[in-house]
């Protein structure tokens, strides 16, 4: 597969190997399908077929306006558009930065068409608001209401982004593709589109569809230097996942599958073994 369609919208799409089990990999901001290429070998090598996305805001074919198109109940609607398009009735699913807020989003809505469930550096929704309001998540999260501005964010980033990205720690070759792809005619607008689509999920209300916790055996890998994600959300994650749950700390900060690739493919070959028997 090189591309799938979902409402006009066109996805273009990384799929490696040809193992029974497929393993869908969902990226973050500002990355791109490849932030899993050293993943993605290590788990071909397994007997997984991999298949990476380039999400809604990145793909050029996929680049709807409004921020109403980011909302997470088409984030999700998109991934499992990708998974009925590979014929799987049930798929690992692996996510990192925003591509995790989608992964658990996933999990809640759809654990019938899951296998299992890796989420990278991102704590459950739930853990994060509770750490907003009783930990230090919102002083590490003070760039989401600042991306929420019209037109302003575009132009500062499309400047400030590679020093940014290089004082968190992403590897330098990262650093040059993710800020060329940012420049990119409604690049910026796109990746964006996620942030801005922040407040049409005041209460959960686009998150979820209820308050049940995840029944999908899970692994939450986290980077204990990550300047984003603290260790109070990380931590409290554990109280949403019903199923078996594994936590991985790192001795990392927040660009795992780029800095870390070898332990991000143990990890979910890990709870695949475990879901295996």
């Amino acid at each position: 597969m090189e591309q799938f369609m979902r409402d006009g919208l066109v996805f273009d799409v990384t799929d490696r190997g040809g193992g029974d089990d497929v393993a869908v990999l969902l990226h973050g901001w500002p990355q791109d399908r490849h932030a899993w290429a050293q993943v993605t070998p290590l788990l071909t090598e397994a007997g997984l077929r991999v298949v990476a996305p380039d999400q809604r805001g990145y793909s050029p074919g996929a680049l709807p306006t409004g921020r109403a198109a980011y909302r997470m109940s088409e984030l999700v609607a998109d991934v499992l558009a990708l998974v009925d398009a590979l014929g799987e009735s049930r798929v690992h699913l692996v996510g990192h930065d925003w591509g995790g807020s989608v992964a658990w989003a996933f999990a809640e809505r759809h654990p019938e068409r899951l296998l299992s469930l890796t989420v990278v550096s991102t704590p459950h929704h739930r853990a994060i608001a509770w750490a907003m309001r009783h930990a230090d998540q919102a002083r590490r999260s003070w760039y989401m209401a600042a991306f929420q501005l019209p037109v302003v964010p575009e132009l500062v980033l499309r400047r400030r982004l590679p020093v940014a990205l290089r004082r968190s720690g992403l590897p330098e070759q990262d650093v040059q593709r993710y800020a060329a792809r940012f420049r990119l005619p409604g690049m910026a607008r796109g990746g964006l589109g996620w942030y801005r689509a922040i407040p049409l999920r005041r209460n959960n209300s686009d998150l979820t569809t209820g308050t049940r916790r995840i029944s999908t055996p899970a692994t939450y890998v986290w980077g204990r230097h990550d300047p984003a994600l603290g260790r109070a959300a990380a931590e409290r994650t554990r109280d949403h996942v019903a199923a078996d749950y594994s936590f991985v700390e790192l001795d990392a900060g927040h660009w795992l599958p780029e800095t870390h690739p070898r332990e991000v493919a143990a990890a979910i070959l890990e709870r695949r073994r475990t879901v295996e028997q």
